[in-house]
């Protein structure tokens, strides 16, 4: 099963990559195995973040359309919230993209946070390496979009998009810190309404102060994603970024602190948050409970087992 997946992957083969995906995400054994066999790839990761309601899907699927006119191959992951009965995704974006259903050059995947925090799937670098050995020319990952926690994706994508509305003045106040550490790209989507003239000029202004690594200058450009305006200088935008920071330090980070992640899932590998949540229960009742005291011992006890396997 895994050699033909292997196979088919590098051909283009959706039925492949969709097979190899699931088995991916439920952790069927002899994936990891599977993952190190796969071919490395180059296709350049856009992240596509910010609050709810601010138009990120509409904004994806203007990008779809912009680069699928120009004859490129593009792959989607839309990461929703999950349910918390069956770890699905809830919203399902490819409902809201539904115009690239048969385009052969578009391939679109939700999945779910499955309780992640980060706002993104926990096998979320496993899947765009899927993707990636699958030689798509562009890949974007659309988070969930819910706050500070959302700084998870600049660790994934090679650009990350920042999209707001006019609306959300208070709200950039609010994420000002975290907002300047992840974005690449500033988009004020819905610029056609009130003050958005203004709330541009605002955030503009904010973004002087912040500082500029390799040179790259901090944008702030202005879409009507709806309506496909401005969606030709965020494509040019996105390129030169691309351009700019492939051969920068930026890329040893993003592999760097992508090592980071996959070994600190490994080293979680085993932990029952249900066994836990026993043990806490049970040990609780003692006023002298110390939670640190329980961490560390549980730590230590955690390495052993690993070192005696």
């Amino acid at each position: 099963m895994w050699h033909s997946l292997l196979s088919e992957i590098p051909k283009g083969n959706f039925k492949a990559l969709a097979r190899a995906i699931s088995l991916v995400e439920n952790e069927v054994p002899g994936f990891e195995a599977f993952l190190q066999a796969i071919p490395t790839g180059n296709t350049p990761v856009t992240g596509i973040t910010g609050p709810p309601g601010a138009g990120k899907s509409t904004l994806v699927d203007a990008l779809i359309g912009q680069w699928v006119s120009a004859g490129k191959k593009v792959a989607v992951l839309c990461v929703d919230p999950s349910s918390p009965f069956h770890l699905g995704a809830l919203l399902g974006d490819r409902i809201r993209m539904s115009e690239w259903y048969n385009q052969p050059l578009v391939y679109i995947r939700s999945l779910a946070t499955r309780g992640s925090l980060g706002g993104l799937h926990p096998h979320i670098l496993d899947i765009v390496a899927l993707l990636q050995a699958g030689h798509f020319d562009h890949i974007i990952v659309e988070t969930v979009g819910v706050g500070q926690s959302e700084i998870e994706i600049t660790g994934l994508a090679d650009t990350t998009i920042v999209v707001l509305v006019p609306e959300a003045g208070d709200e950039v106040q609010n994420m000002k810190a975290g907002l300047m550490e992840i974005a690449d790209i500033f988009v004020v989507n819905k610029a056609d309404r009130p003050d958005a003239d203004r709330f541009v000029k605002n955030l503009q202004m904010l973004l002087t102060a912040a500082p500029q690594p390799n040179g790259w200058e901090l944008k702030v450009l202005k879409t009507i994603a709806s309506e496909k305006i401005g969606i030709d200088e965020l494509v040019a935008e996105i390129d030169q970024h691309i351009q700019i920071h492939q051969h920068s330090d930026r890329k040893v980070w993003l592999l760097a602190e992508k090592a980071w992640q996959l070994i600190q899932r490994d080293r979680m590998k085993g932990m029952d948050k249900k066994l836990l949540y026993d043990e806490i229960g049970a040990l609780s009742a003692d006023p002298s409970f110390n939670l640190f005291s329980f961490c560390a011992k549980y730590a230590g006890a955690t390495k052993n087992n690993r070192l005696e396997k």
